[in-house]
């Protein structure tokens, strides 16, 4: 893929807030995806040296199969701190170079972090999707904002999830019995075709297959 950056990443809070705030007014939450989906995609990134080198891994699957087609990995300098509502300053840079990689471009990207549920609602999957402008989910392990109801406990059930009186996602039990996911719009999808898509995604396990290997990868030594 041929990455275009359209801005620094050596921003301050203050920088990164109105890179958020302008960018987010490109954010498309209706579908605007390439039918039939081919390749799905996950992304994820952990650290290696006490933090100081961000690792990032792209890794591709076949859809709706779900078969590994291709997997990369980038690492380069961490250069923003972990601040909760700015994760794409610290690990976009480095999940740019791991889609650099990759021989094909996918139909759709799922990122382990936020959407659209967000302070500014410009998470990481929306900043990532904005950039590459390929259709993107948040799927999330925990909550950053919102309330939602309790959900039953059955595989595919749902709860919207409600920030500051608006859906900007939605609570989803992708297994049986397990702790749900937060599931948002990232850029050129819906909510619903979002979860339907996470569901589709998500075999035997909480997280979709995407980002389960994509973590994997990322966190491998």
């Amino acid at each position: 893929m041929k990455i275009y950056q359209r801005h620094a990443w050596n921003l301050t809070i203050e920088e990164a807030i109105k890179i958020q705030e302008q960018l987010q007014k490109e954010v498309i939450t209706v579908d605007q995806l390439q039918e039939p989906l081919k390749y799905v995609a996950g992304v994820d990134m952990g650290l290696e040296a006490d933090g100081t080198i961000s690792r990032a891994a792209v890794a591709i699957l076949s859809f709706p199969d779900l078969q590994l087609q291709q997997a990369s990995i980038a690492r380069r300098p961490t250069s923003f701190p972990y601040i909760p509502g700015f994760l794409s300053f610290r690990e976009i840079p480095a999940v740019l170079e791991a889609l650099e990689k990759i021989k094909f471009t996918p139909d759709l990207i799922l990122c382990d972090g936020q959407g659209i549920a967000h302070p500014r609602k410009f998470g990481i999957a929306c900043h990532l999707g904005v950039l590459v402008d390929i259709p993107t989910i948040g799927v999330a392990k925990s909550l950053l904002v919102g309330k939602h109801q309790d959900l039953a406990e059955t595989r595919g059930s749902w709860q919207p999830l409600i920030y500051k009186g608006e859906i900007v996602g939605a609570a989803l039990r992708t297994r049986s019995g397990v702790k749900p996911v937060y599931v948002s719009s990232g850029h050129r999808i819906s909510l619903t075709t979002a979860i339907d898509c996470v569901l589709r995604c998500t075999t035997k396990y909480r997280l979709p297959e995407t980002t389960r290997i994509a973590d994997k990868l990322a966190s491998q030594k």
